[in-house]
């Protein structure tokens, strides 16, 4: 139990920006997330489901586990605006190449020290957003913060913005002091959600969140959310942003140096253009890759219909066409809006009957 902080500096070395430890027992969340799961919140993300019984009890993914190490890697608070008119808004993590092809090789080196540490017969596996485990509940019992009202992570040293990572080990180590929520009153996140989808403090409706309906929800967006997702092509920071706590956050230089500028805020007629070897040269080893290209345009024709760009519309009437019928479909309602717009200019004659849009 005493190699904890042989951990830590190792942790800190390859760049992580905090390392706590816990116990390997059962999430005090489990039967919340239980509750979540059986009301339907978590839409189409069916992986949750699937895992459910392994995320109530981490002796189900690593049997005779005694510790769980949990890391945030914290990456660059770059302002948040939205951009000039006709922009997309990429929400921050995505910025960057995929975190989980950049900390894998970390995650690894650091599981093969605890693996030394702990001599033959020591087992561990590491994650990063990707194994069956409740992270935020385990990193909040590790020290590293506490869950808010918006149901994501916070720092009193990093805010919001970094990625949560494990490792847990049958290696014993002395567990942390947990975090206390510090939320208060604060009601800003809550307020902020341009969905509503934070229906109370601490419970998140995912059916309604423009993270999940711009990432994880693979056909159409439901109308009733479109015009609320504004220029937002992939992911939302507004609950994010918003936190008071993110005054304290301390700059990070473990993505800095392979930050994205294109993807800051993309031109959405470009966006809309690209084709398949275009959006694999602009999107490869980012976040984004895993939209795909169908998914990606269906967003970015959302976004053009909130735009009140005009210019948008030769673009949208190609796209009403398009063999795709989620882009056909998304760019029949874009071309919609812009036509809805009061005052607007230059704009072409109502679709016909078929519900193409007549070229401009």
């Amino acid at each position: 139990m005493h190699w904890a902080a042989e951990i830590r500096q190792e942790a800190a070395k390859l760049g992580f920006a905090a390392c706590g430890f816990t116990t390997a027992d059962p999430p005090v969340t489990a039967n919340c997330f239980r509750r979540w799961l059986d009301a339907g919140c978590h839409g189409q993300m069916i992986w949750l489901e699937r895992s459910a019984n392994k995320r109530s009890n981490p002796q189900l993914v690593l049997s005779g586990a005694k510790s769980i190490i949990v890391l945030a890697a914290a990456y660059p608070a770059a302002a948040s605006g939205n951009g000039p008119p006709g922009t997309g808004f990429i929400a921050r993590y995505a910025r960057f190449p995929d975190y989980h092809n950049m900390l894998a090789p970390k995650l690894k080196a650091l599981t093969d020290l605890v693996n030394r540490l702990g001599g033959q017969g020591t087992k561990s596996l590491w994650y990063v957003d990707t194994g069956p485990l409740l992270e935020r509940d385990l990193a909040q019992r590790a020290g590293l913060g506490f869950i808010g009202k918006h149901c994501n992570l916070i720092s009193r040293r990093l805010g919001n913005w970094f990625f949560l990572a494990e490792i847990i080990t049958t290696l014993e180590l002395a567990a942390d002091q947990p975090e206390k929520n510090r939320c208060g009153s604060c009601r800003r996140c809550l307020d902020a959600c341009p969905t509503r989808a934070i229906a109370e403090p601490f419970f998140l409706d995912a059916r309604r969140c423009i993270a999940y309906l711009t990432i994880e929800l693979k056909g159409a967006i439901p109308v009733e959310w479109r015009t609320a997702i504004g220029n937002r092509i992939f992911g939302c920071d507004d609950c994010l942003a918003v936190c008071p706590w993110n005054r304290f956050a301390a700059a990070s230089q473990l993505l800095q140096s392979v930050s994205r500028d294109d993807l800051m805020a993309p031109g959405l007629v470009e966006l809309l253009a690209l084709d398949e070897a275009g959006f694999r040269s602009r999107f490869g080893g980012t976040p984004v890759q895993r939209l795909g290209r169908s998914r990606l345009r269906r967003n970015v024709c959302v976004a053009l219909g909130n735009s009140g760009d005009d210019r948008a519309w030769p673009w949208l009437a190609q796209a009403a066409q398009d063999p795709d019928p989620l882009v056909a479909e998304h760019a029949r309602w874009a071309a919609a809006q812009l036509q809805l717009r009061p005052g607007r200019l230059g704009a072409p004659a109502n679709p016909g009957p078929s519900g193409a849009i007549p070229p401009s």
